[in-house]
């Protein structure tokens, strides 16, 4: 047993680390050639350096330093434990990891850099890890004043997006707000899990059987609900039936061909666990 965890943490640790460095990557080839904040702490390390020349790893470990120890006050020694390992080994990659700039473009930069830094962020999201930094307040609001904690991020990565009008000009505030937006949306499609699947209820008044076998003989996963209609109050079956993008538009056809009428509700499904799609 202590083996596997072993074994588990030293996963747990390259994982983070490869993590932290997948938004390091984010932060010193797209980001900071730039001197565009996307907020966090690394978007206030890229700030004072653009416009005082601070150490951008000084900077954050700064930060990481006065975070933790504003965690250990206010919130949980798990907690604690959780962000203290990435608070100090994200600055250290940063320091380690080159920066220069490797596109020309600043629309594109940022759009590499948002898609990057999503990477990672929800990378460590899905370890239970996290890097510290400007992630600390809004936990100790949630804590303490019942404040939702994503709108406490939400509100502290725009205000340090807004200084990069003073740092940088306009135009350097509309791309960092820009790359917040490619971030949120990458982030949440990551975190989702990147196994989309379809489900579709079917019922047919007439075909319902025949639909149903056709479906076991396709070996898709089958569960059948007993329901009944809300204007006629009929005992009636609705077949709820799970398929991946591959199978999803033949299967209809096939239920069509078996039933013109047939009604068919789909929804997206972001993730499925067990059963014979595995984990």
């Amino acid at each position: 047993m202590k083996k596997k965890l072993i074994h588990k943490t030293y996963i747990r640790t390259f994982i983070l680390i490869i993590a932290l460095e997948i938004i390091v990557i984010s932060i010193n080839f797209f980001y900071a050639p730039i001197n565009i904040a996307a907020g966090g702490a690394t978007g206030i390390a890229i700030l004072l350096d653009a416009a005082f020349g601070f150490n951008r790893a000084l900077s954050v470990l700064i930060i990481n330093v006065v975070m933790i120890i504003f965690a250990a006050i206010f919130l949980d020694k798990q907690v604690v434990r959780n962000i203290t390992l990435g608070s100090f080994l994200l600055p250290v990659l940063m320091y380690i990891t080159p920066s220069f700039k490797i596109v020309s473009d600043s629309l594109l930069a940022v759009i590499i850099g948002g898609a990057t830094f999503a990477v990672g962020i929800a990378t460590l999201y899905r370890i239970g890890a996290s890097s510290g930094g400007t992630t600390v307040p809004p936990m100790i609001l949630k804590k303490h004043f019942h404040i939702n904690a994503p709108l406490s991020l939400l509100a502290i990565d725009l205000l340090v997006t807004f200084f990069n009008v003073f740092v940088a000009g306009l135009n350097a505030f509309f791309l960092a707000a820009f790359s917040l937006v490619i971030t949120s949306f990458i982030m949440r499609y990551i975190e989702a899990g990147l196994d989309h699947k379809y489900q579709l209820h079917i019922m047919s008044q007439t075909k319902l059987d025949e639909i149903q076998e056709m479906i076991l003989k396709e070996d898709h996963s089958l569960t059948v609900f007993d329901v009944h209609g809300g204007y006629s109050a009929n005992q009636k079956a609705i077949l709820m039936v799970v398929v991946d993008d591959q199978s999803y538009g033949p299967l209809v056809r096939r239920v069509h061909i078996i039933d013109p009428d047939a009604f068919i509700i789909t929804s997206n499904v972001a993730n499925v666990h067990g059963g014979r799609f595995g984990i």
